[in-house]
């Protein structure tokens, strides 16, 4: 089953039109806000209140593994298929729903390099056609194949060498410059920065393994690998920074999804500024 994943954070409406007008035969919408989140209840404010059962919290609260999982069985997806992911963002946003696939249990996903760019310039077919109807389908959850940590793990080990924190945010959003998004600007002590954009080459595919390598050594700077912890604003962006460092053969590392957003969510924790 394929998986059309295109998203704009600025304007949640524009994917799905984009997917509508033109997206690879057969591929079913995937979308960031009510399908690859558990956007929970809205109060009289207007405010955000994730379900008690969500798996993290910020702006796009990962759904529990039970809840993706009915999502998958809706959209007839199961246990023996194999998921392609792709999108028009640079992985931005397909990564999230390869690396939820990978959590409920399931290996057999894969991100399609270029998106639908690569795909159009290999001559691939395209339609505007509606998506197909879908059987519902019994996907069973398997034991986690990727590390979610929670806001309380990363302030328990804050600041010791056994956490190694990966901010995929613009720099100028790390350094605290500017925040067009949360509410307060700046960083999470101690992490370094790696803009999710620079994993992609000139071509809009994901640079050679040796250049991941290399660049990720440089930031690294001798922390052991396995103590990486990814995150960004909300969780998706920081996906392209988890494939990356696999293609690179460093082997899987842990995500903090409730990222930048569940992090200011409370004064009392610490922001680094620069």
């Amino acid at each position: 089953m394929i998986f059309d994943c295109s998203f704009d954070l600025m304007n949640p409406a524009a994917g799905e039109e984009q997917y509508r007008k033109t997206h690879i035969p057969g591929a079913v919408y995937a979308n960031l806000d009510t399908d690859l989140s558990d956007q929970g209840v809205v109060d009289s404010d207007g405010r955000h209140h994730p379900h008690p059962d969500a798996a993290s919290g910020g702006r796009h609260p990962l759904p529990s593994r039970e809840k993706f999982a009915m999502w998958l069985c809706s959209v007839g997806f199961a246990n023996d298929m194999q998921a392609v992911v792709y999108d028009r963002n640079g992985a931005n946003y397909c990564g999230r729903l390869w690396w939820m696939l990978k959590w409920a249990g399931h290996d057999a996903v894969a991100v399609l390099d270029g998106g639908l760019q690569a795909w159009l310039a290999a001559g691939g077919q395209v339609t505007d056609q509606a998506e197909p109807s879908h059987f519902q389908s019994n996907f069973e959850l398997g034991p986690a194949l990727r590390s979610l940590v929670t806001t309380t793990d990363v302030v328990k080990a804050l600041g010791k060498r056994e956490q190694t924190i990966i901010d995929a945010r613009g720099t100028p959003r790390y350094k605290g410059e500017v925040e067009p998004l949360d509410p307060v600007a700046g960083h999470i002590p101690g992490a370094l920065n790696r803009p999710f954009t620079q994993n992609i080459g000139a071509d809009g595919k994901f640079k050679p393994a040796t250049q991941l390598k290399a660049e990720f050594d440089q930031l690294l700077a001798g922390r052991a690998p396995a103590t990486v912890v990814h995150h960004c604003g909300s969780g998706a962006s920081a996906i392209p920074n988890v494939i990356a460092m696999e293609l690179a053969g460093f082997g899987p590392t842990a995500l903090y999804a409730g990222s930048w957003s569940e992090w200011c969510s409370d004064p009392k924790r610490p922001v680094e500024k620069g």
